[in-house]
């Protein structure tokens, strides 16, 4: 846009007068809110959804046969097991099923890190956004706890 069309708006804009600001509000129960954003996140759909990875990481890290889970004096699971008695036999397959679990263990961990992370990333925000709601709501509201009229939210924008 040429410097010269900018002017042209901006006077334009200031003829016209200044913009206002329109906030939609809480319902009047103030019980939750039910707005029509386009981003609508409650707090027990973040507790169920961090609830299950929990549940999911638990069942994991518990059924999964990984190298250092399992049964057996050497706690690893039972397929590596399996695969260093086959290569303390000379069978050739030994040597590439413990490679199988090995890699096979990294990539579980690793599901079991991005889940955890998942669970406590949700149980983090759901917690820092309610702060986020409490800091926000005592910033603009009177000292009685009603709204603030929009003329002092406007002041803010200037």
């Amino acid at each position: 846009m040429a410097w010269e069309e900018w002017e042209h708006l901006k006077a334009d804009a200031a003829q016209r007068g200044s913009a206002h600001i329109r906030l939609n509000q809480l319902p009047a129960d103030r019980s939750g809110g039910s707005g029509t954003g386009d981003l609508v996140v409650h707090r027990d759909d973040l507790g169920a959804v961090g609830h299950e990875a929990c549940i999911l990481h638990d069942q994991l890290r518990q059924r999964v046969d990984i190298a250092g889970a399992g049964s057996g004096k050497s706690e690893s699971g039972s397929t590596m097991q399996a695969g260093e008695e086959l290569k303390g036999s000379g069978f050739a397959m030994g040597p590439a099923l413990v490679t199988t679990v090995s890699i096979w263990t990294s990539q579980v961990k690793s599901v079991l890190q991005a889940v955890a992370h998942i669970s406590n990333h949700l149980d983090y925000s759901k917690k820092l956004h309610a702060q986020d709601d409490t800091q926000i709501s005592a910033e603009i509201s009177g000292r009685d706890g009603s709204a603030m009229s929009v003329s002092n939210l406007n002041g803010y924008f200037h």
